[in-house]
């Protein structure tokens, strides 16, 4: 009978290259497994018998990070003003009025 495998052990793998227009997710967490077969619609493309299993979805499907966006000081003191007037609304559970 096989062991069980430890928290550590039981990884998940996102595996993507540029060459290949698909990535593999590899992952014995059954919240991503809810996930990838009930909100994306993923069938296993193999299920190594010890609750691991592997999906195959097309990398276009994956939103690479972007790069944090440089603001001036003149557009920092705006979005502050603009924020802190939000809150002080909200403090007093108004809503603020869209230009």
């Amino acid at each position: 009978m096989p062991r069980k495998l430890t928290n550590y052990e039981q990884e998940t793998i996102i595996n993507f290259n540029k060459e290949e227009k698909v990535a593999y997710i590899f992952t014995y967490e059954k919240t991503w497994q809810k996930h990838l077969e009930g909100k994306l619609g993923l069938k296993p493309v193999m299920d190594n018998g010890f609750g691991g299993k592997e999906y195959e979805l097309p990398k276009s499907r994956i939103k690479p990070p972007k790069a944090p966006r440089k603001l001036s000081t003149s557009a920092k003191k705006k979005l502050a003003e603009r924020l802190h007037g939000n809150r002080v609304l909200s403090a007093q559970n108004l809503v603020p009025v869209g230009k």
